[in-house]
């Protein structure tokens, strides 16, 4: 696990490219944060490093898109709206998330972790009381099949 200090949007945009450049096909990423705190930057900035060419937008309301023209395939799902645990059977969650194909990005996860595979990464976003623009973005695996993933990472972000 490990902590990066965002100071203003441009450097979570950069840090969410990071990310991209390292992050492997096959990965479930669950971000978590409060309203505003920058789930959806992190992940329109991800899909543009990884080719996505067109628009990006939260599917709050879609509660998923799916991006195919990048460098392999991007399924976004917004858990903000889903009010049960059936509604993510409706929607095919399980689907995309058990065995992925490409990279998964969840946004609001924590409404229901016992959904979640047994192996993801975890980026929680927070606002920094009375700061504007940081963020405290904390990284950390659940199971083991991501910790080497998050010490490279570690090591790439600190290497500014």
């Amino acid at each position: 696990m490990f902590t990066h200090i965002t100071q203003s949007p441009y450097g979570t945009v950069k840090l969410a490219e990071k990310v991209a450049q390292r992050v492997r096909e096959g990965t479930v990423i669950c971000l978590e944060g409060g309203l505003g705190a920058g789930k959806t930057l992190f992940v329109q900035s991800m899909a543009r490093t990884l080719g996505v060419q067109g628009e990006v937008t939260s599917p709050t309301f879609n509660l998923m898109n799916i991006y195919e023209e990048g460098f392999c395939p991007i399924v976004h799902f917004d858990l903000y709206r889903i009010e049960t645990e059936d509604e993510l059977e409706d929607i095919g969650f399980y689907e995309y998330t058990d065995f992925p194909e490409g990279i998964v990005l969840i946004e609001w996860a924590e409404k229901f972790p016992e959904a979640l595979p047994d192996d993801y990464v975890k980026i929680k976003i927070e606002k920094i009381k009375d700061t504007k623009n940081m963020r405290r973005i904390t990284f950390s695996c659940v199971g083991e099949e991501h910790e080497e993933f998050i010490d490279e990472l570690e090591e790439f972000v600190s290497g500014d």
